[in-house]
């Protein structure tokens, strides 16, 4: 006869075991069914099954995009209507041809399906490059603010500029102007060992809030999902976006300096990017505002769209786009990036490219701040260059620019890499530019770049010793991550 002490005992010998067990299956599930790639599922199904109770508990905390389900939570509440049109393959197509080429037209089709914004023209685009020329007409257009001044930025150093932008951001305060500053919160490590921004804004009576703190607890260290893009917009319909944080590293001049390029935005584009920051400022603090109804007059001729790129939406936007921007090529590709890690997918497009008979040029800096990532790079720049597709080194300073220029009437600007933390795991905001006069202007640039870079030839791939080739493949390994 078994008595209730025996069936107490196998309760409490069994429910652990049961409790471990199903924790491990249902982790393992989850990773089956939400993971984005076959790596990701194996890896985290791998670990939940071989080390629980652990490998769960890692999942739980580690592996749920926990990011994901709280945008969608904030955006179903959004009143400033961000995301109120979704895209899709069944989307409903706009009619463009009164402002973009007819070549054009497929690949404005393809982000119609891609974002949920259109093409709006009427846009003027102002090319500002390094700190000389990006910093003075940001001030000026804070300075000029009446209603509301909107920043975002990866990195906010405290140092000369820093301190600059702290005071004209604090004047605005003074005249009754909303102002909002989003700063990263990995980012905003970046001014250690000196102030760090947060606690100088606040200082000034400036409202500001960090995007994903890193925490210890309750656990969230998210030392990827980080919000990389820049974004200064102000009522007086002016937005400035590109690769450049703020610091005096983007004074060329400076020791150490960085070469980067921004862009001055006016028009109605403006809207879509002031949404953008709206959108991350409820993610950040669960605030939501409206965004303004202010008439946006056309300023320019050039046609323009948003692009956000993260975690929160389809990790395979950007991706997506410029695989189809290739494709669309019948002249030139060109490519200018610091950090050059593409999937397998964009290489297959950019080699397809060549053999076409496109002019394919990549340009990529000569020394790295992140030799790693360089390092992980040089993996698949042979199989590029043997297929016919030109790869650039320029020298020093470091170049921190993104451009992506297809033929001779789009381009790609704004804050993405063309690596796996900018494509999939960063918050990142492009912009697309169809406009001719604003291309040659950039596409001059590059050309003026690859006249004083050093050319890589297939020569050069093979010509590596083991050594280098061992430590390329093992940086390369962890390109995800990079």
């Amino acid at each position: 006869m078994i008595t209730a002490e025996a069936v107490l005992a196998g309760i409490e010998f069994w429910l652990p075991i049961a409790i471990v067990v199903g924790s491990a299956v249902t982790a393992a599930a989850h990773a089956l069914l939400t993971r984005e790639t076959p790596s990701s599922a194996f890896g985290w199904i791998g670990i939940s099954l071989l080390f629980p109770p652990l490998g769960p508990l890692l999942y739980y905390m580690f592996g749920v995009n926990r990011v994901r389900i709280r945008a969608q939570r904030l955006d179903r509440a959004s009143r400033h209507g961000l995301g109120a049109r979704r895209p899709g393959a069944n989307a409903v197509l706009r009619d463009y041809r009164s402002f973009i080429g007819h070549r054009r037209l497929g690949l404005a089709a393809a982000g119609d399906r891609l974002s949920a914004w259109p093409v709006v023209g009427g846009n003027r685009a102002d090319v500002l490059n390094n700190g000389d020329k990006a910093y003075p007409p940001m001030i000026e257009a804070i300075e000029a603010a009446t209603d509301f001044v909107y920043l975002t930025t990866y990195i906010f150093e405290t140092n000369r500029v820093g301190q600059r932008f702290i005071k004209t951001l604090s004047r605005a305060v003074d005249r009754g102007v909303d102002v909002r500053v989003l700063i990263d919160g990995v980012g905003e490590w970046y001014a250690w060992p000196g102030k760090r921004p947060v606690g100088e804004l606040e200082a000034e009576g400036i409202t500001v809030a960090r995007f994903l703190p890193p925490r210890l607890w309750p656990p969230a260290l998210r030392l990827n999902l980080r919000n990389h893009r820049k974004i200064l917009v102000t009522d007086g319909g002016i937005a400035f976006t590109g690769g450049m944080n703020i610091g005096d590293r983007h004074f060329v001049s400076s020791v150490g300096g960085v070469a980067d390029m921004h862009f001055r935005l006016s028009g109605p584009i403006v809207r879509q990017i002031e949404a953008v920051f709206l959108s991350d400022w409820a993610f950040a603090t669960g605030q939501q505002s409206a965004v303004s109804q202010r008439v946006l007059p056309a300023m320019g001729h050039a046609a323009c769209r948003t692009i956000e790129n993260g975690p929160t939406h389809d990790i395979e936007r950007l991706s997506t786009l410029l695989v189809t921007a290739v494709s669309s090529a019948y002249e030139r590709v060109l490519i200018v990036t610091p950090y050059f890690l593409p999937g397998s997918a964009l290489v297959g497009v950019l080699q397809a490219a060549a053999l076409r008979g496109v002019e394919v040029s990549i340009v990529l800096p000569e020394r790295n701040n992140l030799p790693p990532v360089a390092w992980a790079a040089h993996h698949d720049l042979g199989e590029l260059v043997a297929r016919g597709v030109h790869v650039y080194f320029q020298p020093p300073p470091f170049a921190h620019t993104k451009l992506f220029i297809i033929d001779h009437d789009y381009a790609l600007i704004g804050s993405p890499n063309i690596d796996p933390r900018s494509l999939r795991l960063n918050f990142e905001l492009a912009v697309e530019l169809f406009h001719v006069e604003t291309i040659a202007t950039l596409a001059a640039h590059v050309t003026a770049t690859i006249e004083r870079s050093k050319v890589y030839t297939h020569k050069d791939a093979t010509a590596r010793r083991l050594p280098t080739r061992l430590r390329d493949s093992f940086f390369w390994l962890f390109s995800p991550y990079l």
